[in-house]
């Protein structure tokens, strides 16, 4: 079943994109929930004008996008964390605490667009910023022992 994306869907697709998907969880869920139209020609006319209006405006989101990743730069982040006596955390490293020590440093990134990778004790990590569709900026986590 094609569909027409009305919002980013992890996963799926990004707005405006036509993408295929099985029948059940387009007709169950993504259109009933307002997330997707079906791509019959009309609601494609519609979306290709809708695109070609927005297009510079979207030409400021990716622009906008690369100065923030450019401002963020190779920057490293020290999150302390409660570790055992072997070296493994308790509970994780989650995208909520990268936001928050983003946001203390500057930078306004929703949580829902960092992806942190799996963390199980303490050392060095990556996170991932999805900053815009075209534009991803990868992050250092340093995972450190909080000191009592």
């Amino acid at each position: 079943m094609e569909i027409i994306l009305i919002t980013d869907i992890a996963g799926v697709g990004y707005k405006n994109d036509i993408v295929s998907v099985k029948a059940g969880y387009g007709r169950n869920y993504l259109i009933p929930q307002g997330f997707a139209l079906l791509a019959n020609p009309s609601n494609r006319k519609i979306v290709a004008e809708n695109v070609r209006q927005a297009a510079h405006k979207a030409e400021k989101l990716k622009k906008d996008a690369e100065d923030i990743a450019s401002a963020i730069g190779d920057l490293t982040i020290d999150i302390r964390t409660v570790v055992g006596e072997s070296g493994r955390i308790f509970g994780r490293v989650t995208n909520t605490q990268v936001a928050d020590i983003l946001k203390s440093k500057g930078f306004e990134i929703d949580r829902k667009k960092i992806t942190v990778d799996d963390v199980k004790s303490v050392g060095v990590y990556s996170a991932l910023i999805d900053l815009h569709k075209e534009v991803k900026h990868k992050i250092s986590l340093n995972v450190i022992a909080a000191e009592d």
